[in-house]
């Protein structure tokens, strides 16, 4: 624990146990070590000496725990506004008001300009009796950038995909009731059939967000039944092949027995549906789909044949050895235009979803290879 105490008389209560041996709140009574927490930790005393600088603060500001400890704390933490004022001064934590409690989470500036998110807190002896511990939290501001620019990414990706149907589908229906006279039976259905399709567009992109979103707040649910993942596979290569695909295309291997498999099988519809597309769309020469036991994902889980894998490969180019790693993001998308680039991501998060995982390799043929893994697990209420 990087925790310690100032040399300075006074700086602790006589008679009292070393600050060192007293982590701040409830810390030591839960047997918390300062340095497990993910977020910076930096406890100031009653006379605004640290006494407290965890591993978090030290990753966060760049100063070591050892040169802070025992330092005053505005020397040992210069923080600044975004208007460049010094951030303790202004505050004014020890001799200030005595009835705040703290400060809230804000940005301020370390040297050199980088910012950081800050919050703190004010422990009284007493509701206004003086300072006994001012407690500040540290938040590194680099994780919160990223999400405002997924998200911002996400809504300008959405805005782009929605304004191409849409404007397709309000030219064609404006055209036909301004002049539906004009047109012949077989025009006005090539007109309502496009529009059909862009309307297909649409609902497909917000199904994409509303799984996007349940991904991202843990709140996808899985409804599981039992599911024969061999014959789930064989209707998606049916379906190709009424839509013109040649059936010798496909080579389905099915391992035999296969473990029961209870999964929501609209969603490993999904999965199928997208690892298919894309290797149709994407790769070329024969697409392979193997059907196997195997042992479980799940850490500790000793039964050989516990789970059920699925691995569609094709013969195509396959994907780079640098891009393997971004497969699964949000907006990845493959040396061929089209689509959102969100279907692996919610594949991945049906996967897992599940308590499976999914993985992207190089097909023996040389093609892309995707290979996931479902544990059988039956619902609770047959355990």
């Amino acid at each position: 624990m990087s925790v310690g105490t100032s040399s300075t008389p006074g700086a602790q209560d006589a008679g009292s146990p070393p600050a060192a041996s007293r982590p701040p709140g409830d810390l030591a009574g839960l047997g918390i070590d300062p340095d497990m927490l993910p977020d910076g930790l930096v406890v100031a005393d009653e006379q605004g000496r640290v006494v407290c600088f965890n591993a978090a603060a030290e990753r966060i500001t760049a100063v070591r725990a050892r040169d802070a400890l025992g330092q005053r704390l505005e020397k040992a933490l210069p923080l600044e506004d975004l208007e460049g004022r010094r951030w303790w001064q202004l505050t004014d934590p020890y001799g200030g008001l005595a009835i705040r409690v703290g400060q809230p989470e804000r940005n301020l500036l370390l040297p050199g300009g980088r910012e950081v998110l800050v919050s703190a807190r004010y422990v009284r002896t007493r509701p206004t009796g003086p300072l006994r511990r001012l407690i500040v939290t540290l938040r590194d501001t680099e994780a919160r950038r990223r999400t405002e620019r997924s998200h911002a990414e996400l809504i300008a990706t959405v805005a782009h995909e929605l304004r191409s149907p849409l404007t397709s589908v309000k030219g064609f229906t404006a055209t036909l009731l301004a002049k539906w006279e004009r047109f012949t039976d077989d025009q006005k259905r090539l007109m309502l059939e496009t529009v059909d399709a862009d309307a297909d567009r649409v609902t497909r992109l917000i199904a994409e967000l509303l799984d996007i979103s349940r991904i991202d707040s843990g709140r996808l649910e899985v409804r599981r039944q039992p599911v024969d993942i061999g014959a789930a596979v064989g209707r998606h290569i049916q379906a190709y092949v009424a839509a013109g695909q040649p059936a010798d295309r496909f080579l389905l291997r099915v391992q035999q027995p296969l473990p029961d498999l209870w999964a929501d099988p609209d969603k490993i519809d999904q999965v199928l549906s997208n690892l298919l597309e894309n290797a149709v769309r994407h790769g070329e020469g024969t697409v392979t789909i193997d059907v196997t036991a195997t042992a479980s994902p799940r850490e500790g889980e000793n039964a050989e044949h516990a789970a059920t894998s699925v691995t569609v490969s094709d013969e195509g180019p396959g994907i780079p050895e640098e891009s393997m790693n971004r497969v699964f993001t949000r907006f990845w998308r493959g040396s061929k235009r089209g689509g959102t680039g969100l279907g692996l991501y919610i594949v991945k998060g049906i996967v897992e979803a599940h308590g499976g995982t999914i993985t992207v390799g190089r097909a023996p043929g040389a093609g892309a290879e995707f290979r996931f893994t479902l544990p059988v697990s039956a619902p609770a209420y047959l355990a």
